[in-house]
């Protein structure tokens, strides 16, 4: 029951701040509500025990957002929403095709016949991370951390202006 429970809740968080996303006037506000909707998923994916998936979409969806948010904030022309946006473009089109696929996606989670397991199976994760990476996780970690050094030393290296546009 207390997963049922926190499973809602952690969903409830992950549309709203996923539809605050095309509501908020900033490019960096809407890159922190992504993020704090992929970490809710993630939070719900090792409250299910599939701890593998969880601490991946967390590191992924985090490294992703903050060289997201760089990125907007240097280049953007409004990153801190000075001025009204919008992140839609085609409103009634996006929210017919949203709720098309919702109401797809939800008559199939409700209307297939869910296989029953028999017996207890072996923790998937765990053996999808070990045959994923193996003894190769340190060295991913560490080429991880140099991409990221060298795109950020690219950029500093390379903006001889600011992101809007005076000289430094």
């Amino acid at each position: 029951m207390t997963l049922l429970v926190l499973t809602a809740a952690l969903g409830v968080v992950a549309v709203v701040t996923g539809l605050g996303v095309f509501v908020v006037d900033s490019m960096a506000r809407a890159t922190f509500l992504l993020l704090a909707s992929f970490v809710a998923v993630a939070v719900v994916l090792l409250a299910f025990g599939l701890t593998y998936l969880g601490i991946v979409v967390v590191l992924m969806m985090t490294i992703e957002m903050m060289i997201m948010v760089v990125f907007m904030v240097m280049l953007m022309m409004n990153p801190a929403g000075l001025e009204p946006m919008t992140m839609v473009h085609n409103r009634w089109g996006s929210r017919l095709v949203a709720l098309g696929v919702f109401a797809a996606l939800a008559a199939g989670a409700l209307l297939v016949p869910w296989p029953v397991r028999p017996g207890t199976a072996g923790d998937p994760t765990t053996a999808l991370g070990a045959d994923l990476m193996g003894a190769q996780m340190p060295t991913m970690t560490v080429l991880g951390l140099a991409i990221l050094a060298t795109i950020v030393g690219t950029v500093a290296l390379s903006a001889s202006r600011g992101s809007r546009g005076s000289r430094r």
